[in-house]
């Protein structure tokens, strides 16, 4: 088999895959940058602001195939209502996420909207829980798909007859989410955090056949642990680790990213790390924070059988996070949870 046959081999493989009633959920390699896709649980939890937005931007498999997959998201949330509880806050946000998943063309857009409730434990802990609620629509153009019956021997036609066919080109269904976080902070410079989250609660149907006990998406799980230490007036360390399980499928990434104070009062930084997803991947990432901003890349670099196709070349990750507080009635700032510059 020449390199052309295995990439249109792949490329049929990765068209096919999204058609299944049981695919899997998009995921980004800088998870501890998507808070609300982790866990609705995080809303509102920011433990070094009031509020914060952010965008990722994720291109993937570009040198094997004619339309890479491309992930965006975009993300807003705050605390709110901080003094209508005893030591304790609500959180409100949204986030939007749309998906483009190879030459079948097959579109994935949700919009959810999320709320949790934080509430203090002492002095030193916290306990939060959350949902979200959402819309979410696939949909794909079949006459971009080719199927097993149209191989003529040397390549795929789509158009030769087929007798797959699809009801529908459009699927679209109200998702649920709901999660448990919890916090620890003993002292200023240490602060950890760990998370359980369940996606598809509800277990809503999507297909483009005909319906059935097996269009229903499967539950996903979703644990992380991570902590924040100040090891110094300069360095600031965030080792992280990531489990989601979804339909016999599971993703493990473990890591660790660093950030260097190139200012006195923090308001530079420069941020380096490397992450592992078991089986798959090794994940660099450098970025810069100026003035609040955050700006992150990071990039896959394929460790799996996959390297034999893609020379290891995986997929790119931009990100943007902006926090901030906003104005208090006596005009300070909150104090903040974790260690900071």
């Amino acid at each position: 088999m020449n390199k052309w046959i295995k990439i249109l081999f792949f490329s049929f493989t990765a068209s096919i895959v999204g058609l299944q009633a049981y695919s899997q959920d998009l995921h980004f390699s800088q998870f501890f940058n998507n808070p609300l896709l982790t866990n609705p649980a995080n809303t509102g939890f920011i433990p070094d602001a009031d509020y914060r937005m952010g965008a990722s931007y994720r291109n993937q498999y570009s040198n094997i195939m004619a339309v890479p997959y491309k992930t965006m998201s975009i993300y807003g949330d705050a605390q709110v209502f901080r003094d209508r509880f005893e030591n304790g806050w609500m959180g409100l946000g949204g986030v939007i996420i749309r998906d483009v998943a190879g030459t079948g063309g097959l579109t994935s857009t949700q919009i959810y909207a999320s709320a949790a409730y934080h509430q203090m434990l002492g002095f030193s802990s916290l306990l939060t829980a959350g949902f979200n609620v959402g819309w979410a629509n696939k949909r794909i153009d079949q006459t971009k798909l080719t199927f097993p019956d149209q191989f003529d021997g040397k390549f795929f036609d789509n158009t030769l007859p087929t007798s797959v066919q699809l009801l529908n080109n459009s699927s679209s269904y109200i998702d649920v989410q709901a999660g448990l976080n919890y916090a620890y902070f003993p002292t200023e410079d240490i602060y950890i955090n760990a998370g359980y989250s369940i996606q598809h609660v509800n277990r809503p149907k999507e297909t483009f056949f005909e319906e059935g006990d097996n269009s229903r998406i499967s539950m996903r799980h979703i644990g992380f642990l991570n902590a924040i230490i100040k090891t110094s007036d300069v360095v600031i360390i965030n080792p992280a680790a990531y489990f989601t399980t979804m339909a016999g499928a599971f993703q493990f990434s473990l890591g660790m990213n660093a950030a260097y104070n190139l200012s006195g009062d923090g308001t530079k930084q420069i941020i380096g790390g490397l992450f592992y997803r078991y089986n798959d991947a090794i994940i660099p990432m450098v970025g810069l924070e100026i003035s609040n901003i955050r700006f992150t890349f990071s990039y896959d670099v394929t460790a799996s059988s996959l390297k034999n196709y893609n020379h290891s070349l995986g997929a790119e990750e931009f990100n943007v996070m902006n926090k901030g507080f906003y104005s208090q009635f006596n005009g300070d700032k909150r104090q903040t949870l974790c260690p900071t510059f």
